[in-house]
């Protein structure tokens, strides 16, 4: 059923397809009967909770940043079952992102390549938006007009949220601390864990804060915000697949001496090697980040790295070419306390999350 409705949405431009999808799932979603049906359809109702980062996940399947940038659709993606969602990439000020096109598809290596460039609606509307979302999953008796904190001091959801944050294309890298410390702080009071984003290709210099005296200024100025609040969020970095292993050690060195709360990896590529996609088609497209299967296994290797290499001490949510069950087994086996789909999701559809989790539950009870 998916692969005749995936034939009808790949015939729209990439970036077209993903709105459209995503709104005619918001009008189905709005209508309650048709959102228990559906969430009947793809939702796992025997628990496979998980526990990293002090937090509790109904399931350790989420989404990853990129898909949500503006936390628009986390009812729908709820309904459809995912553990979490992270929302994002989220900067201080609302940016359009680069030209369109900017997302296209590789069917032939089942992939994407994105040059998205942070486009979202900036931080003060996106915490609005989440302040509402957090609202609306309180009893109605302890419903609180603009009374943030207790609308979080327990999250009634089942979906857990998480906040991607980055800094805005203009900012100089040397004050990008500022944007982190601005993402930071707005949303602390909406989202569960935070991801910092240095490892974007889609910023123009961005990854030049991956350096370690870098990330170290970045990660403990936010740990130092973050020992403010009377609740302190898990802070998370995101890589890049692209880093030398001296640049993964390096990482892992400074998330042990910072006590930092975990790592995702990884984001996307810039490796166009062994791709089954015409080249004169890859030089069309351009520049861009690549996601989807020939990241499954770069992924797979940094994930084991870090956990081999720290004693699982450090948490890592695996993100990388997740397509199947078995893709998500390579991930976990390889050390990941979490995953996370986006391009697998868009060529295998609704059913994703619910085909992992049922293979996952027959692999426990094994």
């Amino acid at each position: 059923m998916y692969k005749i409705l995936r034939s009808i949405l790949f015939l729209l431009p990439a970036e077209t397809a993903h709105y459209v999808s995503m709104n005619v799932l918001k009008v189905l979603c709005s209508v309650g009967f048709i959102r228990n049906i559906l969430s009947g359809l793809f939702t796992l109702h025997s628990p496979l909770t998980a526990h990293p980062f002090g937090l509790t996940f109904k399931n350790p399947v989420g989404l990853g940043a990129g898909f949500d940038k503006n936390a628009r659709y986390l009812r729908e993606l709820e309904t459809l079952g995912f553990g979490f969602v992270e929302i994002g990439t989220v900067t201080p000020l609302p940016q359009a992102g680069n030209e369109t096109p900017r997302l296209f598809r590789l069917p032939k290596d089942k992939a994407l390549i994105n040059r998205m460039g942070f486009n979202n609606d900036g931080v003060e509307m996106i915490a609005a938006r989440l302040e509402k979302w957090k609202e609306k999953q309180l009893p109605i008796g302890n419903r609180q007009s603009g009374d943030a904190d207790s609308s979080l001091s327990t999250n009634h959801s089942p979906l857990i949220i998480g906040g991607n944050i980055g800094k805005n294309k203009n900012t100089p890298n040397e004050e990008a601390w500022r944007d982190y410390e601005i993402c930071f702080n707005a949303l602390h009071a909406y989202v569960d864990f935070f991801v910092v984003n240095v490892s974007s290709p889609n910023t123009p210099g961005l990854r030049e804060l991956q350096e370690k005296e870098s990330l170290k200024k970045i990660l403990t100025h936010l740990q130092i915000q973050n020992s403010k609040f009377k609740i302190q969020k898990p802070i998370l970095l995101k890589i890049a697949p692209d880093l030398t292993w001296p640049q993964v050690d390096d990482v892992i060195d400074l998330a042990i001496e910072i006590n930092l709360d975990g790592l995702v990896a990884t984001n996307t590529t810039l490796n166009r090697d062994e791709l089954a996609t015409h080249q004169s088609l890859l030089t069309a497209i351009g520049a861009g980040g690549l996601s989807g299967k020939p990241l499954q296994q770069a992924s797979t290797e940094i994930v084991k790295y870090i956990h081999q290499k720290t004693k699982g001490a450090i948490p890592v949510i695996g993100s990388g070419g997740i397509f199947t069950a078995a893709d998500a087994l390579d991930k976990f086996s390889a050390g990941a306390s979490l995953i996370e789909v986006w391009t697998g999701f868009i060529y295998e559809g609704p059913f994703i999350v619910r085909n992992i989790c049922n293979q996952l539950k027959q692999t426990i009870n094994k």
